[in-house]
């Protein structure tokens, strides 16, 4: 294969590889073996962040959820959905007899990617007003309320477009008013990144030198927000590209989804239960003396 590469000319390499890209298009044993490879890649994200739940749970069984603990259980739904995406995907990508079920499930899989990363913008916010001593009461109200009104809005777009399915005209109109919300939906998570990752970013890096373990901190802080920042830029980048294609978020090959969701969800859940996967300390109750 090497040598053949090597005796043809660019325009013959080009030729091949342009003909292995319809090929695999066109190939339903290829898109089965990706999807199925994407299954088993968001199945396996999944389970190693419930075996972190686990872990996290049996370390501090008496604190209740903690933010590390909701963040891991959070990456374990939505890579749980993906998996349940992929591995059904003869029902959403591969039939399109019912278009409204495979846009809203693919739409619901991203939102729950977007609630999972903006917690995380949640939890630097309240770090940092805490450091500011700023009142966080209504971080809490914020986010949810966010989150709730996205969800609505596009469910309400959900139902339109359901009402209006006969409607040829309204129906372009619809999706195409869907597109635009989701390519609206990572800026708005990149804006946190921007806004709470980069002032808590800041405040480490000047004092640094003062806090125990401030430069891992600093280096995981840093990783983090440049990870949320490329997968919600990449995001909006493809969403903004699916209004002007006519193939839903202008994703109309297999190794293009392949490569959209690998970067945008499955890489950063994986990148941050690495970064994150330091267990708490043990707390030992109040009430609780150990017999010596």
């Amino acid at each position: 294969m090497m040598k053949l590469l090597l005796d043809s000319s660019p325009i013959d390499i080009i030729n091949w590889v342009t003909n292995w890209w319809y090929d695999i298009n066109k190939s339903i044993q290829w898109q089965h073996g990706i999807f199925f490879t994407l299954c088993a890649l968001y199945s396996f994200v999944s389970i190693i962040a419930l075996i972190q739940v686990i872990r996290i749970h049996l370390r501090i069984p008496l604190y209740g959820w903690s933010t590390q603990k909701v963040f891991h259980m959070m990456i374990f739904v939505a890579n749980s959905v993906g998996a349940i995406v992929f591995g059904l995907h003869n029902n959403f990508f591969m039939l399109h007899s019912n278009v409204l079920m495979t846009r809203t499930i693919l739409d619901l899989q991203g939102l729950f990617f977007f609630t999972t990363f903006t917690h995380l913008v949640w939890f630097w916010a309240d770090v940092y007003y805490k450091i500011r001593s700023f009142p966080t009461s209504k971080l809490k109200i914020w986010y949810i309320s966010i989150n709730c009104v996205i969800y609505l809005i596009l469910g309400c777009i959900w139902i339109c477009i359901a009402m209006n399915d006969n409607d040829a005209v309204v129906l372009v109109k619809l999706l195409f008013i869907r597109k635009i919300f989701v390519a609206v939906i990572p800026f708005i998570a990149n804006l946190g990144v921007l806004i709470y990752g980069g002032r808590l970013f800041i405040m480490v890096w000047r004092y640094f030198d003062e806090w125990r373990g401030g430069r891992k901190k600093l280096s995981e802080l840093g990783y983090v927000s440049c990870i949320c920042f490329t997968c919600f830029s990449i995001s909006c980048f493809v969403a903004v590209l699916s209004c002007f294609h006519h193939n839903d978020r202008g994703l109309d090959h297999p190794v293009l989804k392949m490569i959209y969701y690998m970067v945008v969800e499955i890489l950063p859940s994986a990148l941050f239960i690495y970064i994150l996967q330091k267990l708490p300390r043990r707390r030992v109750s109040g009430q609780y003396h150990p017999i010596i």
